[in-house]
């Protein structure tokens, strides 16, 4: 326990604030799914976020933004107060990622099995899959295109 707070301390404040940010909007976005389901859920997100004609073009410093939100989600959910699905976990890295106009997309993906049938969800940027520690969204046949933006968004 000691490391683990050692670790924190060694943290920036702003990493500190992400990592907070964090552990509030995972189970927030858990409760909000069971509620309301992922549709409104996605769209009340959305509507917090900046236009996509504000999303920055990939600039020097982009990468290490991902690389400490990402981070922050994953510390998150490993410390906080819930176990997020990978539904859960990738809605608030994605949120979180497009709040700093970082051209992220939700991506989800279906396989079935002999016996069941499967989802799962991550989050990309620049084609790569971030929230996965090995390339298991291969498994999955993703879904085509991103999910359509909130009606009336845009105009």
């Amino acid at each position: 326990m000691w490391k683990v707070f050692q670790r924190y301390r060694a943290l920036d404040p702003e990493a500190r604030k992400l990592f907070w940010r964090t552990v509030v909007l995972l189970p927030l976005a858990a409760l909000s799914l069971r509620l309301r389901g992922f549709k409104k859920t996605r769209e009340q997100l959305q509507k917090k976020l900046p236009s996509d004609s504000a999303l920055e073009t990939i600039q020097q410093g982009t990468a290490e933004k991902v690389q400490r939100i990402c981070r922050m989600v994953k510390a998150g959910a490993h410390y906080g107060l819930t176990h997020p699905t990978c539904l859960e976990e990738s809605l608030v890295l994605w949120y979180l990622l497009r709040r700093q106009r970082i051209p992220a997309r939700l991506r989800i993906g279906v396989k079935k099995l002999p016996q069941k049938f499967e989802a799962h969800a991550w989050v990309e940027f620049e084609g790569v899959a971030l929230n996965q520690a090995e390339e298991i969204h291969h498994h999955y046949a993703a879904f085509e295109g991103e999910f359509p933006d909130v009606p009336g968004d845009k105009p």
